[in-house]
């Protein structure tokens, strides 16, 4: 790892505060691992825009809600700015919603590809190992949700005792119900009430439902959370140990990274040959030196609708609304309309889950809400849209959705952010007519830049090199229709991009 230290310094930690900074064990680098599809929660969540990013539970996304718990100090432990691991089309979503909540970004690593939690972790632990050799690491979801941050926090300080000790750490969900779809960890000896750290005896894959009530009704198991806490060094030389295949190739492409506007891209080539794999099986199920923090407070993994209606505010018959819903006579059913003009109504259900958005609608048994992912797949097989995109699509400068589509003409609204800009570019195949309704554009027509207000329009002719821009402090937002043979999203030629985005990116 020669001279990585300097590189991430360089490229990666220049901005940050909190970390590296006379680094003690009671200073904490929180790794947010924000990539998946989150297929298990379609329509809501999509490939484009997955489960992590949307307001299920509260007022801020999952992710969101994640970086805050882990935000500022409390119990003995200061949080360092987080490291978040995501992808690249995920990048300027995960940065914007830090920002919203009041978080500074920290280092932003992105994945060339999905490789599973093992690699990912890995790197994070060479990035934060080459800025402070004494760094602890508490990585955990992006998705999950615990209402009660403070007792989370209190079971990390309590994790921090095995740390010292050179232990790695895994959090415990104390089961309250004989469940199928987590995995456990059978502890060493029965906790004891005080929820300080238990030896770990073993992992147990997802188990049938007569095992999962034997294991509840013993004590000694809890839930695998996924969530881990320990010392870079110890992590590292676990992967030494029991995954040293893993070590040449995520080091060269950490090594080998490059800075690009404040995130960090991961070296593609190396990170190729980088294999698939969870921590799990990669290092946790053979290292020897585990113990678990039970932690009894809430917790869910939102792995399902099912666990939405079980996480969300019910009515007395068991059934829980979001958005424009009427129910009568329904019981045990989530209702969710996420179309603001979409009226949503049930009548006389039992255990169904119906969530309808803008362009799809599902409608499933409770007890089927596992096998979504299933609907996902058929969709994939017809060629439908819908199974991984929605008709708003978010970009760093802001959004637009499609409004209408059809042979040789496409209608969008576009939002743009204030100060925001998209890039310079022109198309080969389409001309464009931009009509603002809310706010100013300044617009850039070959040679010619002009301010355009609400309710003023201006065509753009195929070939004609152009750029969109809000230059106030409020959003902008216009109507755009365009006209041609081919209306593809890769149909630029790019000039100049602020995000630094190549030839037919998107936007």
């Amino acid at each position: 790892m020669t001279g990585l230290a300097n590189v991430i310094t360089n490229a990666v930690f220049q901005t940050t505060t909190n970390f590296g900074d006379s680094l003690s064990m009671t200073q904490i680098q929180p790794v947010i691992l924000c990539g998946g599809s989150g297929t298990r929660l379609w329509p809501l969540s999509r490939q484009s825009y997955p489960k992590q990013f949307v307001q299920l539970t509260g007022s801020e996304s999952l992710f969101q809600a994640s970086a805050l718990r882990v935000h500022g100090a409390d119990h003995g432990l200061t949080f360092a700015r987080p490291m978040v691991l995501t992808n690249s089309d995920f990048r300027f979503i995960v940065t914007e919603q830090l920002v919203a909540v009041g978080i500074d970004p920290g280092p932003v690593l992105i994945e060339p590809q999905a490789r599973n939690t093992a690699p990912a972790i890995l790197s994070a632990a060479m990035l934060a190992m080459a800025q402070d050799p004494k760094a602890v690491l508490l990585v955990l979801p992006s998705d999950h949700v615990i209402p009660d941050a403070a007792a989370f926090r209190a079971a990390v300080a309590r994790g921090m005792s095995a740390v010292e000790q050179g232990q790695l750490v895994a959090f415990g969900i104390v089961p309250d119900r004989a469940e199928t779809g987590y995995g456990y960890l059978e502890l060493s000896q029965k906790p004891d009430g005080s929820e300080m750290p238990v030896a770990l005896q073993r992992f147990v894959e997802k188990p049938d439902l007569a095992t999962a009530e034997k294991m509840v009704a013993d004590g000694g198991y809890m839930w695998n959370a996924g969530i881990f806490l320990f010392a870079a060094k110890d992590i590292i030389a676990a992967f030494e140990t029991h995954a040293p295949d893993l070590l040449a190739p995520v080091r060269a492409s950490v090594d080998a990274g490059e800075p690009d506007l404040g995130f960090y891209r991961l070296a593609p080539g190396p990170w190729a040959a980088v294999k698939n794999i969870s921590i799990d099986y990669a290092v946790m199920e053979k290292a020897a030196n585990l113990a678990v923090v039970p932690f009894s407070a809430a917790w869910s993994d939102l792995g399902s609708w099912e666990a939405v209606l079980r996480e969300s505010t019910q009515d007395s018959g068991g059934v829980a609304t979001a958005g424009l819903v009427t129910a009568i006579d329904c019981e045990d059913s989530l209702l969710r309309s996420e179309n603001g003009g979409l009226e949503l109504v049930g009548l006389g259900l039992k255990n169904i889950i119906a969530i309808a958005t803008p362009d799809a609608v599902l409608v499933a048994d409770a007890s089927r809400a596992q096998d979504v992912k299933k609907v996902v797949d058929a969709l994939k097989a017809k060629g439908a849209k819908q199974a991984t995109a929605f008709p708003m699509d978010h970009r760093p400068w802001g959004h637009y959705e499609t409004l209408a589509l059809s042979n040789r003409f496409q209608v969008k609204r576009i939002v743009v952010k204030p100060g925001a800009s998209l890039s310079l570019q022109s198309h080969v195949h389409r001309s464009e007519h931009w009509i603002v309704v809310s706010g100013t554009a300044r617009v850039t027509i070959d040679d010619k830049v002009r301010l355009l207000t609400e309710n003023e329009s201006v065509y753009i002719p195929l070939g004609a090199v152009h750029r969109m821009e809000n230059p106030g402090k409020v959003p902008m937002v216009l109507i755009e229709v365009q006209t041609g043979a081919y209306l593809g999203e890769d149909d630029i030629i790019r000039y100049e991009d602020i995000y630094s985005r190549g030839q037919g990116a998107k936007g």
